[in-house]
């Protein structure tokens, strides 16, 4: 009797003990291992390409690969290197910075939840999930120029609530 668990050609004790242990020393961040294994078992079933089809462990083991260096990237492009010490210094604010910070955040936040349900959609896709145009155009079934009119709408009511503060 066969004991191992199969899904599509994957034996998933051998993705849920090897891949999850080398995502996570490379992560270290079991969560965050999770997330990119899951991520990369949802591409494998989604996709077409003949290598699923052929080598199924090495297909996976590529799309998990690819997930890591993405992860990587998103998590060191908003601070680089050298820029520890600028950013160690910026966590030194006063309460007051804090405070002042925190009410800026929260009028913005409050900004964008008036926005229309669409527009607000678009901002968010566009500016948090960083999806081109064209994609958000296709993914809420809106035309490209729509997308772009709810952009330049989210960007002048932003503009307007900084002037509105700056005065």
């Amino acid at each position: 009797m066969n004991d191992t668990l199969a899904w599509s050609g994957i034996d998933l004790q051998w993705a849920y003990t090897d891949v999850l242990r080398r995502i996570g020393r490379r992560t270290a961040c079991v969560q965050r291992a999770k997330d990119i294994l899951h991520d990369a078992l949802v591409y494998f079933a989604v996709s077409s390409h003949p290598a699923r089809e052929e080598s199924p462990q090495a297909y996976l083991n590529g799309i998990v690969n690819h997930l890591m260096v993405d992860e990587y990237r998103y998590r060191t492009r908003f601070v680089e290197e050298d820029q520890i010490d600028e950013t160690a210094t910026i966590l030194e604010c006063s309460p007051e910075q804090i405070y002042e910070t925190r009410q800026m955040l929260f009028n913005l936040q409050r900004i964008i939840d008036l926005l229309p349900k669409k527009c607000r959609q678009v901002f968010w896709l566009y500016h948090v999930d960083e999806m081109k145009q064209s994609d958000i155009s296709t993914h809420l079934g809106i035309t490209t120029s729509m997308v772009e009119k709810h952009l330049i709408r989210a960007m002048l009511d932003i503009r307007a609530f900084q002037e509105k503060m700056a005065r």
